[in-house]
């Protein structure tokens, strides 16, 4: 049997014996090797890329891989299969998502503002930040001779006489555990758990030194997970994690996701891709950092979209994309971190906050909970932009929703050059009108070359190539100079940084193709808000208040998304940007029961507007596919100034 051995930039080899004929992309991700592939090893997006450095491969000629590359060892993974021993280098290109990608995870004082600003909101809103969790320290009396009551009996009446309850609920997993407790800690301990009217269910029975009581919130999006952990008498933060959705290296988008849960084996490898992979570490880490032990951890809440849902409790997920489009849950209590083997107390449960349609999930409810619109007079449009565009219009009177297919485009996928918010993307630009020559801001420290360039860079890029005429209408090129390049078919490109310029010695440039997935994309978001409004007989001049959520939001220049037809021609100032908002919300569920009851009521109160159904949605797509529409008078502040 051949063997690969896969050299990981950064990080250790990994060797692992295969089959004649096995595809590389496959044999990665079966070794837990992460290679980055938005497209799900389709062929189409050239990122898989990994470098031949010893033995043979066969190897399917493409477009993403030149002669000159081709000669050096580079490949696609996806478009190889193993026929021999061989060693492949894995460039740390591939894999950053998993560390390093940028996302709005409270890690700077600007989003930190936010949250906090958020949370104040919804108080001033009337929702108390209470919950019904408690820690008590009880001294009980030792058994003797003389008196041998058994230990959940004795443990029950100093919890009755301490709390003042009628009821006390011992469940299994703290029964187990109380003799030695007991006994270790002579007969004084501390126990968690919550108060229910006259009834208190034990969660947890430990030494009288420990007396946390842990809420903790996760965001989990398609291409990154965000966690904190708060004390949940205080709301203080205590620890705050972020990395990329394991699941990634399965497809970039929903769908590519839900085929693969749907092939052998294919429902635990998603689901170990999300728990094992991705947030057992991040909680792990987490506890670490906090001092705490994880079965202080009393209660969590996730915000996801619904196919993430599915997923992430190992719940099949493939009517989801099938007619007519009925998950398996919209709303599930009962839910139980030792049902998932989640490293936090077996019975705390974990909420989910509830879906509302097929592809508009609980990242969305909770969004629209931290965002307060629920409670205002005034017309306010929420938007999270991530690898899928959901976007939820009203005021306290009413709220639609919606979801847009906007792909993967805002994370870097189907763009030749793009890449995720990492080291080395460009993030924003501006272009000298008569020179055209850019000034570029990268992530990363201080002198880190271009690598690619990430959706808030694309969205610059585009806008200032249409602003300074280098662009017409159709994001076809139409002015020549140093950096307007044109391949032997005449396509042309906008080279943002040279092989001399670039981390990885390979031109970075934005293409003819590139363009014209990016309009389809925007296109998409556009076009899902022109028919939110007039499904409801309104238009964009009522928007009083436009809200911006998710991780690619913290980077846009919201007047160069208007410019390009991304956004509503509205006022600036009516834009705001608020954050991780599914984080947001799933924090203030965690932390208040009038939250979480709250959430469910905006659920229940919100319609979804299927679009592949609705009458004139194509129409309006189509016509949104131009810079920055084919109707300019919707876009009298678009500039183009050459």
């Amino acid at each position: 049997m051949p063997k690969v051995v896969f050299q990981i930039e950064g990080g250790k080899p990994v060797t692992v014996e295969c089959n004649v004929g096995d595809n590389l992309l496959e044999l990665a991700r079966r070794s837990n090797v992460a290679i980055d592939a938005p497209c799900s090893g389709n062929g189409s997006c050239g990122k898989c890329r990994v470098k031949l450095v010893e033995g043979e491969l066969e190897s399917m000629p493409t477009r993403h891989i030149s002669d000159d590359e081709y000669k050096e060892g580079w490949r696609l993974s996806c478009a190889s299969k193993v026929i021999a021993d061989c060693t492949i280098f894995v460039p740390d290109i591939a894999s950053a998502y998993q560390s390093r990608m940028k996302t709005a995870d409270l890690s700077s004082p600007k989003e930190v503002a936010i949250f906090d600003e958020c949370q104040e909101n919804l108080k001033h809103s009337g929702i108390h930040f209470k919950n019904a969790y408690l820690a008590q320290v009880l001294t009980l009396a030792e058994p003797s001779l003389e008196d041998t009551m058994p230990d959940n009996e004795r443990l029950t009446w100093a919890i009755e006489e301490a709390l003042g309850v009628e009821h006390v609920h011992i469940p299994f997993p703290v029964m187990v555990k109380l003799a030695h407790t007991l006994r270790e800690n002579n007969f004084r301990i501390c126990v968690k758990g919550e108060k229910k009217g006259d009834t208190f269910e034990c969660m947890e029975v430990c030494a009288p030194d420990d007396t946390n009581i842990i809420g903790c919130a996760i965001d989990i999006g398609t291409t990154t997970v965000t966690m904190v952990l708060t004390d949940l008498t205080s709301g203080k933060l205590l620890a705050k994690g972020s990395s990329g959705n394991g699941q990634i290296r399965y497809g970039a988008d929903v769908i590519n996701r839900i085929i693969e849960q749907g092939k052998p084996g294919g429902k635990k490898k998603l689901q170990d891709a999300i728990l094992k992979e991705t947030l057992v570490p991040i909680l792990a880490n987490l506890c670490k950092t906090a001092g705490i032990n994880a079965r202080s951890i009393l209660r969590l809440c996730v915000g996801a979209n619904t196919t993430m849902n599915h997923l992430f409790v190992g719940v099949d997920a493939q009517s989801v994309r099938m007619e007519p489009y009925v998950p398996s849950f919209f709303h599930w209590d009962g839910l139980l971190a030792g049902d998932l083997k989640l490293p936090a107390n077996p019975l705390a449960p974990v909420l989910i906050a509830p879906n509302i349609g097929s592809y508009v999930g609980g990242d969305i409810t909770a969004g629209t909970l931290a965002s307060g619109i629920w409670d205002k007079d005034e017309m306010s449009l929420f938007i999270d932009l991530g690898t899928n565009g959901e976007i939820v219009f009203g005021n306290r009177d009413f709220l639609m929703s919606c979801a847009c297919s906007a792909g993967p485009a805002f994370e870097g996928g189907d763009i030749s050059c793009g890449m995720r918010a990492t080291d080395g993307a460009m993030e924003a630009v501006t272009i000298d009108v008569d020179t055209m020559e850019p000034t570029v801001s990268i992530i990363g420290d201080e002198g880190q070359k271009c690598v690619g360039i990430c959706g808030s860079g694309i969205i610059d890029l585009i806008s200032e190539l249409y602003r300074c005429g280098i662009i017409n209408a159709k994001g076809l090129f139409v002015r020549e100079g140093k950096r307007v390049k044109r391949d032997a078919h005449g396509m042309g490109r906008y080279v943002v940084a040279f092989p001399e310029e670039s981390e990885t010695e390979r031109e970075v440039s934005l293409n003819e193709v590139d363009i014209d997935n990016f309009i389809r994309a925007k296109g998409a978001i556009f076009s899902a808000i022109d028919t939110l409004l007039k499904s409801v007989d309104m238009t964009v001049d009522m928007i009083d208040r436009v809200y911006v959520a998710g991780g690619i939001g913290s980077g846009i220049n919201m007047k160069n998304a208007v410019n390009i037809g991304m956004f509503p021609d509205v006022d600036i100032e009516k834009f705001h940007y608020i954050g991780n908002s599914s984080l947001t919300g799933a924090y203030a569920m965690v932390m208040s029961n009038e939250a979480e009851a709250k959430c469910a009521e905006v659920a229940a109160n919100m319609t979804y507007l299927e679009l592949s159904t609705y009458p004139g949605y194509m129409d309006s797509f189509v016509a949104a596919c131009f810079l920055p529409h084919t109707d300019r008078s919707l876009f009298p502040h678009s500039i183009q100034e050459r």
